[in-house]
């Protein structure tokens, strides 16, 4: 798994990480049943806080993206691909339409 940090970018690590591991499920370069590093091995890794890879995986187990199977490992989910798709069409659609929306207001 590779994970590219931007610390410039103005968007949240937690953010960074999440994004770009959805965007590696979907697009099935991480696929059902690969195991990811454990939370001390990503946060040494790249360098952080090991409460921040805590964070991420929970919101990606919430997303029903990867599965935590104690004294095992982390994994990522079956039908995980599916999931990444629908959440980034979702995402995709709600930025749009906020685009959208602050372009009306401005009178575009």
């Amino acid at each position: 798994m590779f994970i590219r940090l931007e610390t410039a970018s103005g968007v949240s690590i937690t953010r960074q990480i999440v994004d770009q591991v959805t965007g590696q499920i979907a697009a099935g370069t991480l696929s059902s049943g690969d195991r990811l590093p454990s939370v001390r091995e990503l946060a040494r890794q790249l360098a952080i806080n090991q409460n921040t890879v805590l964070r991420v995986y929970e919101r990606l187990t919430d997303q029903g993206l990867i599965e935590r199977i104690h004294g095992s490992g982390t994994y990522v989910a079956s039908r995980a691909r599916q999931r990444a798709l629908q959440n980034l069409i979702s995402h995709s659609y709600t930025k749009a339409k906020q685009q959208h929306a602050a372009a009306k207001r401005r009178g575009a």
